[in-house]
């Protein structure tokens, strides 16, 4: 079941977002619970922070971000993870599809994303998924375990055939 987060969801997603297969690759170092209060509750507060459950827990969640103006029509995905246990299952996708069922009902058109480089696992699932690389942001990206900084892929997916000009 696709919801919206709640206060109540904070330590399964901290686990998740902390767990060493995913914290390389979400927006922030590894922190302790207590520091994370913050980062959740931002999450929480967007209203668009969407968790996928299974078997009644969390196995999945995401971000999304709408655009504004002009580009009103444009969702940025962010913060997606899925839980260990359910790496591989196609929950993934899962999510995905109900999040774009969900944004296409409220008027998106096209959904960005960024990721690492470093990540060839979910590029070859964006690309399956219909995403196509735009770009790279080069340095876009710091873990404070690494000396270098890290490359991101720009990607993108029209969830709707749009005119052209």
């Amino acid at each position: 079941m696709l919801r919206l987060a709640s206060p109540d969801d904070q330590d399964t997603v901290y686990s998740i977002y902390m767990h060493p297969d995913v914290i390389p690759y979400l927006g922030y170092d590894p922190m302790s619970a207590a520091e994370f209060r913050a980062v959740f509750q931002e999450l929480v507060d967007c209203r668009s922070f969407y968790v996928l459950e299974q078997e009644g827990s969390i196995a999945a969640f995401c971000r999304t971000t709408r655009q504004p103006g002009r580009a009103s029509h444009v969702a940025t995905l962010g913060t997606l993870a899925v839980a260990p246990r359910w790496r591989g299952t196609g929950i993934a996708r899962q999510l995905l599809e109900q999040i774009f069922t969900l944004l296409k009902a409220q008027g998106v058109l096209r959904v960005e994303l960024m990721l690492e480089v470093d990540n060839p696992r979910a590029f070859a699932f964006y690309s399956k998924l219909g995403f196509e690389q735009e770009g790279i942001m080069r340095a876009a990206y710091k873990r404070s375990s690494d000396a270098h900084y890290t490359d991101e892929i720009f990607m993108a997916k029209l969830l709707a055939d749009l005119p052209s000009a």
